[in-house]
């Protein structure tokens, strides 16, 4: 007869024996999922140097092509903008090689750049809207109209520079005098909404906006400056708006122009300005503006050509 003590000890030995069994099973299934972690690492790893290597043959790629249209700039682009005269804008958020690229290749069309005016923080801040219209009531020149159309800050402010800055399509010739120019510039760069060196602005037939690479939330700055954009355009022979591929995503300015009419059909748009290819056709863009038409350009879905060929100016 098996006494008390002795069934103690074999319930005892059971539970030892499973614990080791636990332990050594444990031991097993650790050692087997260790390596296969190590496996999926080596695998991912290999995953990330083929995406890495593959990621700078295409830069080095690109990069031969930037230097290739670069070194071809001046025949593709000779003489396109012959005697015409471009006014440069540029939002907050685009890049300084942006806006001298850009303003590079408008030059080699033959275009003189008449200015550079860089858009502040506070030209595109919603919150900053009743302070800007209400400082460009004050500077509209004697006896022009502003466009009853025009009641948010990006068009109404569009639609004052447009009247200030540009040459009037029909007559070649300023709207504005000298000191009412002057006046206009001072009080926006004053009121914390234009930026500009020291070199004067004078009046221009064109205009670009060089913008960035888009906004990350919906805070209204691609509207507002594609509705200023906008506003330029009907005061002008022609505008673009230009910049980096997330400008055409999302909320960003050139996405704006591209989903609404008439923008859409009025402003030409590009969407890779960071790249050579994308200035020489910011460019060639405005011998379409000059014959009454817009396009959409670049690499992005919304685009409708990668570039478009020169055309008599």
């Amino acid at each position: 007869m098996i006494s008390m003590r002795q069934h103690a000890i074999s319930i005892a030995a059971i539970f030892l024996a499973l614990a080791i069994g636990v332990v050594l099973g444990s031991q097993t299934l650790a050692a087997d999922l260790v390596s296969g972690l190590r496996s999926d690492r080596g695998d991912l790893r290999g995953q990330v140097d083929a995406l890495t290597a593959q990621n700078e043959q295409l830069t080095a790629r690109l990069d031969t092509a930037d230097r290739f249209v670069a070194g071809s700039a001046a025949r593709i682009l000779g003489g396109t903008l012959a005697e015409r005269s471009v006014l440069v804008f540029s939002t907050p958020d685009a890049d300084p090689a942006d806006i001298d690229g850009v303003s590079r290749a408008l030059e080699t069309a033959g275009a003189a750049v008449t200015g550079r005016i860089a858009l502040t923080e506070a030209f595109t801040d919603t919150g900053e809207g009743d302070r800007m219209r209400s400082a460009l009531t004050n500077i509209v020149p004697a006896g022009a109209q502003l466009h009853t159309g025009a009641v948010d800050q990006g068009s109404m402010a569009g639609d004052l520079l447009g009247l200030t800055l540009l040459l009037d399509p029909a007559t070649n010739q300023p709207r504005s005098t000298p000191q009412e120019l002057a006046l206009a510039l001072e009080t926006l760069r004053g009121g914390g909404f234009l930026a500009y060196g020291d070199a004067p602005v004078r009046p221009a037939q064109l205009a670009v906006v060089v913008t960035g690479n888009g906004v990350v939330s919906d805070t209204g700055q691609g509207a507002t400056i594609a509705r200023f954009t906008g506003a330029v355009r009907a005061r002008a022979v022609g505008a673009v708006l230009t910049g980096r591929a997330g400008a055409a995503e999302g909320n960003g300015a050139i996405a704006f122009v591209r989903a609404q009419a008439p923008l859409s059909t009025t402003v030409t748009t590009v969407d890779n300005a960071d790249r050579e290819i994308g200035r020489v056709t910011t460019a060639l863009a405005f011998t379409e503006q000059l014959t009454g038409g817009a396009g959409r350009y670049g690499t992005t879905p919304t685009a409708t050509s990668f570039t478009l060929v020169a055309m008599p100016g």
